[in-house]
Order: structure tokens, then sequence, then C-alpha cells
């Protein structure tokens, strides 16, 4: 009986640690009846097809020049998880929205997948930019941007070289090049970034002789006494049913995991750089006051030029604001976009 009561704890304690936490609201497979959508394809500068959702509002007036947001999905992530549950909530707005994938991961074309392309990935925000200014509902001057995670990089990155984005907003926003140059709060050393450098250039070779491809960890698929905090906020998030999804053709197990040949590219990638040279375009950073990426937030705020906007969200962690409903600013979203799209 007593290995039994034991058995029977630890299977419980296994079902804990897996389930999805669905409090504060998470509804990252949100479904609006108020929009209506549609997937659509166009071509990047680079001739590869990007995919996206296209959500418009039922009451739209299709004779007029509407206002449209591009919304850009975690870094590792597809348009499914958080993009499309901000485009609907900013549809449900008045706004034409586009959660776009981006290249090399999940719809979008690109070979092989999950390659770390960050000029790429940002080319397709100005594609989309380009396919959303033919549609006669939508008022090519009137677009703006925003990028969660990882693609707040790259919508800064695009719209540095991209006036046509009239308004840029980056939720939980990663500064993709520092994170790997760096790590969190500067953790890493120069040594252990030659390190990763070389593990990937020795990776590109092994592929170039025919080697099978190799991926870096992404999130874990399974957790154990050791695994980091911040690698069980990803976990919860995509590999438990809060929004767990692989795209068709896809192995669940390596969804989020970049290709670690191609990483080295991630450590010539400075977004910031420049940063202020989007004034006077209007720039808004929301990050939660936990957020272990906030520091990413706070230095591209402190290098952007006027005007530019802090939103920092109490109670909440870099993922709470990739679905949790509860916690994120969607009204703070809306007056952006409406004050500055006007």
């Amino acid at each position: 009986m007593k290995n039994m009561t034991l058995a029977l704890g630890l299977l419980i304690s296994s079902l804990a640690a897996t389930a999805a936490d669905m409090s504060k609201g998470a509804d990252n497979f949100y479904k609006s009846d108020e929009v209506n959508q549609q997937k659509v394809t166009f071509k990047n500068q680079y001739q590869m097809n990007v995919v996206g959702n296209l959500f418009i509002p039922k009451t739209l007036d299709q004779n007029a020049k509407n206002p449209a947001i591009i919304v850009g999905h975690p870094m590792g992530a597809v348009k499914e998880q958080s993009s499309n549950l901000y485009a609907q909530k900013l549809a449900e707005q008045g706004f034409v929205t586009l959660a776009i994938d981006l290249s090399f991961w999940g719809e979008s074309e690109g070979k092989p997948g999950h390659l770390v392309s960050p000029e790429i990935y940002s080319d397709d925000f100005s594609s989309a930019v380009d396919y959303l200014s033919t549609q006669p509902y939508v008022d090519p001057e009137k677009i703006g941007v925003l990028g969660i995670c990882g693609s707040g990089s790259f919508v800064i990155s695009a719209a540095k070289i991209d006036p046509r984005m009239k308004a840029i907003a980056t939720v939980s926003m990663y500064d993709m090049g520092s994170a790997f140059r760096n790590g969190l709060n500067h953790s890493q050393t120069p040594e252990q970034r030659k390190a990763v450098i070389q593990s990937a250039i020795e990776q590109r070779f092994a592929e170039f002789k025919g080697a099978e491809k190799a991926y870096i960890p992404g999130t874990v698929n399974k957790l154990d006494e050791s695994t980091p905090a911040i690698q069980r906020e990803f976990f919860d998030f995509y590999r438990t049913a809060r929004a767990g999804y692989t795209p068709q053709g896809e192995k669940e197990e390596l969804t989020t995991k970049p290709l670690l040949s191609s990483i080295g590219k991630f450590m010539n990638f400075y977004p910031f750089n420049d940063i202020e040279t989007i004034s006077p375009r209007p720039m808004l950073f929301i990050t939660g006051d936990q957020a272990h990426s906030k520091e990413f937030s706070e230095d591209a705020y402190k290098r952007a030029g006027q005007s530019k906007e802090m939103y920092v969200v109490p109670g909440a962690g870099h993922v709470d604001l990739y679905d949790r409903t509860d916690l994120i600013p969607f009204e703070k979203l809306t007056s952006f976009f409406k004050i500055n799209l006007k």
C-alpha cells in the first residue's frame, strides 16, 4: 500500500508538472465571432512565399480606406501561437490585421526549416506592408506593426529602413542579437560566445558534408528537477494544451528549436543600432514588471527617439503577455494604434 501511495503521488506530481496553467485568462486559441479570417500568401523580396492569417472586422466598411496592423509571433513560434490572438483582439477594435508566419517557420516558405535569418525575417514585415498596401480597403498610409518576443526586434530592424510602418509596438521583446551574444543580463562571457560560434560552424560544415540537421534546445520537451524557471515558463506555453501547436509536416518535439548551424547569424544582428532614426514615428514598448526579458525593452526605450513610451504591466512575466488576456493591455495597444494611425 505504501508503494502504491508513493506511485500515485509521483503520478499526480508528474501530471501537475505538465498540465497547462490556464489561469489569468490564458486563451491562446481564442476564436472571435466578430471577425472574418482568411489565409493569404504573398512574396517577400527574396521571392519566398509568406503565409499569414488576415482578419477583417465583420462591420468593416470595405469601400473605405482603413488602418491595418501586422503582427509577428515569438521567435520559434508560429502565427497560431500568440499572434492570432493579438490580431483578432485588435481586429475587434476596427483594424484590419495580418498575423504572419516568418520565413522558415510554420506555413511560410524556406528550406531548411527553422533556419535563423534575421534579415529575411525583417523583410517579411516589409512584404506584409507591400501586401496590405495593395488591398482596396486598407489605407497604405495607416499601417502599423506589432512584434511579440523575438519579432519585436525584427519589426524594429524593419522599421528602421521602411518608413511605411507608421507606428511600431513590441510586447515582451527579445533582442535576439544581444540574447545570443551576451545572454540574459549579460551573463555570457566572450569565451562562451566563441564556444557557441565554434559549435555552430562545426555543425554547419558537418551538414555540408551530409550530416543530419541539429537544433539548439529551444523549449525543453520534458521537465525535471533541474529545469530552470525560465524554461518552465516556456514549457507551460509551448508543451502543454495551453498553446502547444505542431504545424503540418513538422515533428512536435522539434517545434520552437532553431537550427544550430545558423545561430551565428544572430551574433551579427544589432536591431537597436540607429533605432533613434525611426523618430518621429511613435514606438510603444510593453513588458511585464516580472519579465526576464524586461532588459531588452528598457534598452530599446532608452535608445529610441521621440515619440516613445514604455508600458510596464504589473504582475506579468515574459510569457504571461503571450496569451493571458487578463494581463495583456489590449486597451493600451488599441489606443496607441488608433491615435497614431488616425
